[in-house]
């Protein structure tokens, strides 16, 4: 990934850093986002995903440490710190509340934005490989993980990726799997069953089949490729 596929939201109350290094870093190829503090950094983030957070720790209200800890509960989005504090035990406070680095002002722009892409490297590293899903020997590949379907399992499979991130009613899926044979719909559920299993651990695979309670079942996360 390069630095032009990385969106960044910066959060920092002192709009003249904000607004300078928002600038220098759009000049370097990232597209950027900033909030001007926890708040507004929360309405934000409430309606667009981003690869990095380069996150203030003084701020009025909520500061950086405790908008760290409450993210890291559910996002594993790499957060690097800025401060005007370079105490140990501060920068301590920031690693412990789940922050992947930490820079104190007043800091070098373009030290900033190598951190930034090393912060990147380590989280694509991570990334579970683009799962792909091959017609040809009805199979699901991911990694190292090879998962045979049979015929079934993967014409339901591919019908749900192809909808990604919307519920497919069961009654759908059977007209659309089943339709003329003598089954209910129930039969959409043993199916849905067999996926999951093989599917097991869904992390691998980068996504996961959920039950959206009275609309259906929905693929959700990366759709496999064919």
């Amino acid at each position: 990934m390069s630095a032009q596929d990385l969106h960044l939201l910066i959060v920092d109350d002192d709009e003249r850093i904000r607004v300078l290094l928002q600038k220098f870093l759009i000049r370097n190829g990232f597209l950027v986002s900033a909030a001007r503090d926890a708040g507004h950094a929360r309405r934000i983030l409430s309606g667009l995903d981003f690869d990095l957070i380069v996150l203030d720790v003084m701020m009025p209200g909520e500061d950086g440490i405790s908008l760290t800890r409450d993210l890291r509960e559910d996002s594993a989005t790499p957060i690097l710190l800025l401060t005007a504090k370079g105490e140990t035990e501060d920068r301590i406070a920031g690693l412990e509340a789940g922050a992947d680095d930490y820079m104190v002002k007043p800091f070098s722009f373009e030290e900033l934005a190598a951190r930034l892409r090393v912060q990147e490297r380590r989280a694509a590293a991570t990334r579970p490989a683009p799962a792909r899903l091959s017609a040809a020997d009805k199979s699901l590949r991911a990694g190292s993980r090879h998962v045979h379907l049979t015929d079934r399992e993967f014409s339901l499979l591919a019908l749900l990726a192809a909808h990604a991130g919307t519920p497919l009613p069961r009654g759908t899926i059977f007209d659309a799997l089943w339709a003329g044979e003598s089954s209910s719909e129930n039969v959409v559920d043993v199916y849905i069953g067999y996926l999951r299993k093989k599917l097991k651990p869904a992390s691998e695979f980068g996504f996961e089949i959920v039950t959206v309670r009275h609309q259906g079942f929905c693929l959700e996360g990366a759709a496999p490729l064919r």
